[in-house]
This record gives C-alpha cells, structure tokens and sequence, in this order.
C-alpha cells in the first residue's frame, strides 16, 4: 500500500474525517486530502505526529501495508486480556461469594461447628483467590515485559459495538446491587422478621449474593473496556517498567490506601460484631469498602495524569 492508501486507512479505522485530522495536525483539510491522494507528502514532523497519532512506526506509515500490519494481533493481546478479565473479576467475586456462604451457613444452621465450616469456606475462598490473582498478576506483569509495546488492532467497528454494550453492563450489575439491599431492607421492615435472626441473616446473604455477582460483573465490564485502549496498555507498560517519580509516589499513596482502607474495614466490622452481635449484617462492610476504595484509586490517578 501507498503513504496516502495508509494514511486514510489509519484515518477511517480512527473514526476520523479529513477535517479532523487536519486539525490534530494543525494544516489544512487540503493538505491531508493531497496526502490521501498522493500528489503531496508531509514534512518529518506531520509524519512523526501521524505515527503518535495512530500507534504504528514509520516504516509501517510509509512504505508498508498498515491493514494488514494492524489487522493482526501478533502478541496474543486480546486473548491474554480476556483470561485476565475473568480471572481477576472471578477472583473477586469468589471471596465475596465466601462471605455470602458463610452468612447463610450460619442463618440455617446457628451451630458453632456450622460456623467454623462457613468460616473454613470462607477461608477456603480468600486463598483460592488470593492464588488466582498472584499468579495471573505475576502473567500479567511478565506479559507487559514481553510485549511493552502492542500496536492498535481493534477496528473501530469493534470499540464502537463494546461501547453500545457498555452502559449495559455497568448499570445491570449497579441494579443488582440496589434490588439485593432494597430486599435486605424490605426484609428487615417485616414485623414477624425483624426480631428473627434467622430471616435478617437470610436477606443478609441474598444481599451478598446480589453483591457478589455484581461486583464480578463490574470488574470484568471495566476490564473489557481497558482492553480495548491499547494505547493505555502501552502507557502502562512504560510506567510499569519505568516510572518517574511522580508515578512511583502515586503507586506508594495507592497502596497505603488500600492498606489502611482494609485495616479500617476489618476493624469496623470486629467493632460491630463484638459490639452488637452484627457478624453477618456487618459482612457488607467488605464489598462496599472495596468499591469506594477503587474510586478513590481512580480518583488519584485521574488526578495525576491531569
């Protein structure tokens, strides 16, 4: 292919008119429209600007085949990106699904040998867990080492069909989580249930479970949707394998939030079950604090890259 036969290719696959583009660049919508048509060529500079632009090198832009170099996913991106989008949300989703087991094991069944299993599963589930993301993260790391550098493949056809999806999957998960409480509300408001232990330890675990399908819904929708931002991935990977200072000071504050935000948590919940009996209700305390931890976290790096 052609510079010019690239260069729209790159600019359609990017969802972009000649206008745009013209503009990203700061030259007029004729001068992209004489490259497109190869009676003109940029200067290094534009040709530089387009390879930032549309993640290809300048070899690719200029003398080869852009469509079939970008057609291809020669690293195995996105089905690397798949497994670890299950696993990381399946683990989450597991350790809250202990939780719920847990609560309900000792609803149908107060005994203290009852406890110590659902406590054992608990357990049980937080190592499972645990062992799945250290071993895809440690994947995952050695992954971006071995591939800093991934070049745009998806077409913009695709993104623009996740993205329709998208909404979708964020707001079902959301409305599953407000169905599982307003149930634990409606539950605990019933007279004959109220000064049950059995009925508010019922709707406590139907809440988690709620919780626990939701939340594993969420992770993977907003890891599905990182995917799809390569240059992000790209982006991470210099900062995984060389950050500034600047990165490496947000890397220790995120840290040290999640460290005390747990700390905090499981503090708040011995506190409420020591204090007033409230080791199932109290279990939510998780869910909900992994949840406002995670926006505090894009917060900061929100902030940071602004």
């Amino acid at each position: 292919m052609s510079f010019g036969e690239n260069l729209q290719f790159l600019r359609k696959r990017a969802g972009m008119t000649q206008e745009e583009l013209a503009e990203r660049l700061e030259v007029t919508r004729q001068s992209v429209s004489k490259w497109e048509g190869n009676s003109a060529y940029p200067e290094m500079a534009a040709l530089l600007r387009l390879c930032e632009l549309f993640g290809v090198d300048l070899d690719t832009l200029v003398r080869g085949d852009a469509q079939a170099a970008l057609a291809e996913d020669s690293a195995g991106y996105d089905a690397h990106m798949n497994a670890f989008s299950k696993a990381v949300a399946g683990a989450v989703g597991l350790i809250l699904l202990g939780v719920a087991v847990m609560v309900l094991l000792a609803t149908f069944d107060p005994s203290d040998a009852v406890a110590v299993i659902g406590v054992c599963v608990l357990l049980g589930c937080i190592a499972v867990a645990v062992a799945v993301l250290i071993a895809f993260g440690m994947g995952h790391s050695r992954f971006m080492k071995t591939h800093p550098v991934v070049r745009p493949f998806y077409t913009q056809e695709e993104i623009d069909r996740f993205e329709r999806r998208y909404p979708l999957l964020i707001a079902l998960p959301v409305a599953l989580i407000l169905i599982g409480v307003i149930c634990q509300i409606a539950v605990t408001l019933l007279p004959e249930v109220r000064n049950d232990p059995a009925g508010r330890g019922l709707g406590a675990g139907v809440m988690l479970l709620c919780i626990a399908a939701a939340v594993t819904a969420l992770v993977w929708a907003c890891l599905q949707k990182s995917k799809y931002d390569v240059e992000g991935y790209n982006r991470a990977c210099r900062r995984e394998l060389d950050p500034t200072p600047e990165e490496k000071r947000l890397d220790g504050i995120t840290g040290a939030v999640w460290g005390c935000g747990m700390v905090l948590a499981t503090a708040i919940y011995v506190g409420l079950g020591l204090a007033a009996d409230l080791w199932d209700r109290a279990a939510v305390i998780y869910p909900v604090a992994a949840l406002v931890l995670v926006a505090v976290t894009i917060f900061l790096r929100r902030r940071e890259d602004d």
